[in-house]
């Protein structure tokens, strides 16, 4: 006998270090939720509206709704940043609207197992909260477009969906508690 095992035991591949979307519609509150969820688990955090080329920027202040086309070279930057975490073998929390299908596949493409943590809320909620912002380039008549685009997460899309009506601090702990189930899932 060689002194081999019979039957050698499986090798485990190596887990990506996680990535987590937090998406929604404007006015849900993906910034604070994000910071709060990087803040808990000690992750850093990628603001997604920073992102932005300056002309869709330009584009959202003046009233109009971006293209497809418009948010292409936005989502293929926040790929890239993903990637950037995962080559790196770190998890990381990014700020996305991440509204349609289409945009979160492009997004896989930077992390293919990425979380999306969806938030979402009545929208009368979210017209008030608009309303009551300050300083914000996306302005309360834009929200209707963004609730026309919104395509929920399919069912297989790795992620879940957050109420946003309860105070934040309540809203941070769901959301770690739905990244928290991800990562001791198998």
């Amino acid at each position: 006998m060689s002194g081999l095992p019979l039957d050698p035991a499986p090798l485990e591949a190596p887990r990506t270090p996680l990535q987590v979307v937090v998406m929604g519609v404007s006015a849900t509150g993906k910034s604070t939720v994000a910071r709060g969820l990087a803040d808990e688990l000690g992750w850093p955090m990628v603001e997604g509206d920073d992102l932005h080329p300056e002309a869709n920027i330009a584009k959202m202040e003046a009233g109009e709704p971006l293209t497809d086309t418009d948010r292409e070279p936005w989502l293929d930057r926040i790929a890239v940043a993903l990637r950037s975490d995962v080559e790196a073998g770190r998890p990381g929390v990014v700020t996305c609207s991440a509204l349609k299908r289409s945009y979160r596949d492009r997004l896989r493409a930077g992390a293919p197992d990425v979380f999306f943590v969806h938030l979402h809320t009545d929208p009368a909620v979210l017209r008030e909260r608009m309303a009551r912002r300050e300083r914000h380039f996306m302005p309360t008549s834009l929200l209707d477009s963004q609730l026309e685009t919104l395509e929920p997460l399919d069912a297989d899309e790795q992620g879940a969906v957050v109420d946003v009506a309860p105070p934040v601090e309540e809203v941070v702990a769901e959301a770690a508690r739905v990244v928290r189930a991800r990562l001791s899932s198998p």
